[in-house]
C-alpha cells in the first residue's frame, strides 16, 4: 500500500442525509491527531462527473476553492486547510468524472497491456492509487479520505468499494468513520436511532463496518441511545461518539477529544495513546477568545448566490464568512453578518441609507450580469460615505468600474464580461483567455493558483503586509484594462499591488478613505483559524473605528 508503508487511513462516509459535517468531522479529526505530533493531509472525493468543481453551480454545490496549484475544488478543502494549517493541492481532490477520465486515458494510452478494461476493479484501483499518493507525497503519518454523498447512493459505490479493498489489504491501516444523523422529529420529542440503524446496514451490504459512528445531532447523545446503536450496529459504545451541534465549527475537535476520539481512534490503530502528548493549547485559547468576543461588528455581505428556492444559504461564500470570523475573533470582536441582494439595490436606490448602519461593506466574488449594478450603487456609496469597503476578485472589478464612471466621468464604462461593446472596458477579458471563451474551452481554463504581487510602499495593503512581496491564488478571467490605468491613476485610484511578471493589477485602493481596497485575489483562501489573513485583519481594523465614530 503506497511507499510509506506506515501510513494510516482513515474514510469518512456519511449516514441519513448529507450537509450535517463530514467536512467538519474530517478537518477536526485531522487536527486532533495534528495535535500528537502526527502529519496529517486529506483527501476529498466527490461523486460528480465534473472534471473538477470549477464548472459547478455554487448555489448548489457550495464554494469553489482554489488550491496555491490552482485545482478548483470543493470547499471541503478549504476546512482541511484552515483546521490543518497545511496547503492542499490538486492530488488532495479527486471526482468521479477526473478517476474516469485518467482511467480511460491511459487505456487508450494502451498502459493496461491490452486487459479489458473494467470498472471493477481498475476503477477502485485508480482511486486507491491517488489516495496513496497523497499520503506519499506528503510524507502523512495519516491521510483523512472523505467520501462525498451518503451511503447507499449508487454514485459512491465505486469509493467505498476502493476503502473496502484497502482495508482487505491491510486490515490494520484502514479504519471507517461514519458520521450520521439521529433526528429528534418535533411531534414525538424523542432522538430516533432507527435511520443510523439503517444507514449502517446499508455500508455492510458494500462490505464495510463502521469502527466509529460519529452522531451528530442538536443535543449530546444519551446512554440508552448508545446502546441501542451498540447492539443494533454491531459495536462497542466507546465507539459512538456525541457530536451535538455547537455555536461554532472550532469547537468540533475540543468536543471529540472531551469524547476521547483520538486515544479512541489510535487504539483501534494498535498505536501508543501516551507516546505524544496533545496540544491543543493554541486551539483551545483562540476559541475562548472566539467565545468571549461579546460586541458585535456589523458586516454586510453583498451578493446573489444566497437564494435556494425559500432558504437562503451561505455556502457559496464559505472562506469569505470564515476570514471575516478569524478576523473579527482576533480584534475581540463578535462578527456579525448580514446577507444583502444586490438586487434589491437595483429595484430600490434608497435601500443604499440603511447601508450606513453598517461597518464595513464585502462585495465577494461572482460572475456574470445578474445583480451588477445593484454592486455598483452600492460601491459608489461606500466610497462617497466613507463606509470601510472591501471588494474581491469581482468586487475589485466593479470599484473599478464605479471609480471609472463616477470619478474619471467615463460614461458607461464597464466590465466586457458584461458588456462586451462598452465605450470604456476598463476591465477586459485576459489575451489567452479570448480563445478560450471562443472556444468554449471552459473547464480549467481560468487563470488559476497562486501568483506573485509586488506592493507599493506607503499603501495600506503594503500597511497590512508589511512585505514588499506577497503571493496569493487567483480565479478569473478578466483584468483591469492597462489602456485605462494611468487615467484611472491620474483621478486618484491607487494601484497598490502589481503581478511583476505580467505587470497586471492586483489590489486598488483610494488614499482618503478609511477603507477602500479590492484585490484581484480571493485572499480568503489563505485565512486559517490561528492565523487570519492580513488585509482582513486590516478590514476588520478599520470597521471597528467606524464603529466608535457611530
Amino acid at each position: 500500500m503506497g511507499s510509506n508503508h506506515n501510513t494510516r487511513y482513515i474514510f469518512v462516509v456519511g449516514g441519513v442525509m448529507s450537509g450535517i459535517g463530514k467536512g467538519v468531522a474530517t478537518s477536526s479529526i485531522g487536527n486532533i491527531l495534528q495535535s500528537r505530533g502526527y502529519r496529517v493531509t486529506a483527501v476529498k472525493i466527490d461523486p460528480y462527473i465534473n472534471v473538477d468543481a470549477g464548472t459547478m453551480n455554487p448555489v448548489e454545490h457550495g464554494e469553489v476553492f482554489v488550491t496555491t496549484d490552482g485545482m478548483e475544488c470543493d470547499q471541503d478543502i478549504g476546512n482541511y486547510e484552515r483546521f490543518l494549517g497545511e496547503e492542499m493541492h490538486a492530488y488532495n481532490y479527486m471526482t468521479t468524472g477526473a478517476v474516469y477520465l485518467s482511467v480511460i486515458t491511459k487505456e487508450r494510452n494502451l498502459e493496461f497491456d491490452g486487459k479489458c478494461v473494467e470498472v471493477v476493479p481498475h476503477v477502485p484501483e485508480e482511486v486507491i492509487q491517488r489516495i496513496e499518493r497523497a499520503g506519499t507525497r506528503t510524507s502523512s503519518d495519516f491521510v483523512m479520505v472523505e467520501i462525498g454523498g451518503t451511503v447507499g447512493e449508487y454514485q459512491n459505490l465505486l469509493f467505498l468499494e476502493a476503502g473496502r479493498m484497502m482495508k482487505l489489504q491491510h486490515p490494520d491501516k484502514v479504519l471507517f468513520v461514519m458520521v450520521s444523523y439521529f433526528p429528534i422529529p418535533q411531534m414525538l420529542g424523542e432522538m430516533k436511532t432507527k435511520p443510523t440503524q439503517y444507514a449502517v446496514r446499508s455500508l455492510n451490504t458494500a462490505g464495510i463496518q463502521p469502527d466509529i459512528i460519529l452522531a451528530r445531532s442538536s443535543v449530546p447523545l444519551d446512554k440508552p441511545r448508545k446502546q441501542k446503536v451498540s447492539v443494533f450496529c454491531n459495536m462497542q459504545e466507546e465507539d459512538i461518539i456525541s457530536a451535538p451541534d455547537v455555536s461554532s465549527i472550532y469547537e468540533v475537535p475540543l468536543n471529540y477529544e472531551k469524547e476521547g476520539l483520538g486515544d479512541r481512534l489510535l487504539k483501534k490503530f494498535r498505536m501508543s495513546v501516551s507516546k505524544k502528548k496533545k496540544n491543543m493549547s493554541a486551539w483551545q485559547e483562540r476559541m475562548r477568545q472566539a467565545r468571549d468576543a461579546k460586541k458585535p461588528i456589523k458586516i454586510g455581505i453583498v451578493g446573489k448566490y444566497f437564494g435556494t428556492g425559500a432558504f437562503t444559504l451561505s455556502d457559496s461564500y464559505i472562506s469569505v464568512i470564515e476570514a471575516l470570523k478569524h478576523a473579527a475573533w482576533t480584534e475581540k470582536r463578535f462578527p456579525e453578518l448580514h446577507w444583502l441582494n444586490a438586487e434589491e439595490y437595483e429595484r430600490d436606490p434608497k435601500l443604499l441609507w440603511s447601508l450606513r448602519d453598517f461597518d464595513g461593506i464585502v462585495v465577494p466574488g461572482g460572475f456574470g450580469s445578474r445583480g451588477v449594478e445593484g454592486k455598483i450603487r452600492v460601491i459608489e456609496f461606500c466610497r462617497k460615505n466613507n463606509v470601510p469597503y472591501f471588494g474581491l476578485c469581482y468586487g475589485m472589478h466593479l470599484a473599478v468600474v464605479e471609480f471609472a464612471r463616477n470619478v474619471v466621468h467615463m460614461e458607461g464604462a464597464h466590465t466586457t464580461e458584461v458588456d462586451p461593446k462598452t465605450t470604456y472596458p476598463v476591465i477586459d477579458v485576459l489575451p489567452e483567455q479570448k480563445e478560450n471563451i471562443a472556444t468554449r474551452h471552459m473547464g480549467g481554463s481560468m487563470r488559476l493558483g497562486s501568483y506573485t504581487c509586488r506592493l507599493q510602499q506607503g499603501t495600506k495593503a503594503y500597511g497590512a503586509y508589511g512585505l514588499p512581496r506577497i503571493k496569493e491564488r487567483h480565479r478569473h478571467r478578466y483584468e483591469l484594462n492597462n489602456m485605462f490605468r494611468e487615467r484611472l491613476i491620474k483621478k486618484g485610484l491607487v494601484v497598490s499591488g502589481v503581478n511583476p511578471e505580467r505587470d497586471l493589477a492586483e489590489i486598488i485602493e483610494l488614499r482618503d478613505h478609511p477603507f477602500f481596497m479590492g484585490t484581484q485575489f480571493h485572499p480568503e483562501f489563505q485565512s486559517r483559524f490561528l492565523d487570519p489573513h492580513p488585509l482582513f485583519l486590516a478590514f476588520i481594523q478599520a470597521a471597528m473605528k467606524k464603529d466608535v465614530k457611530n
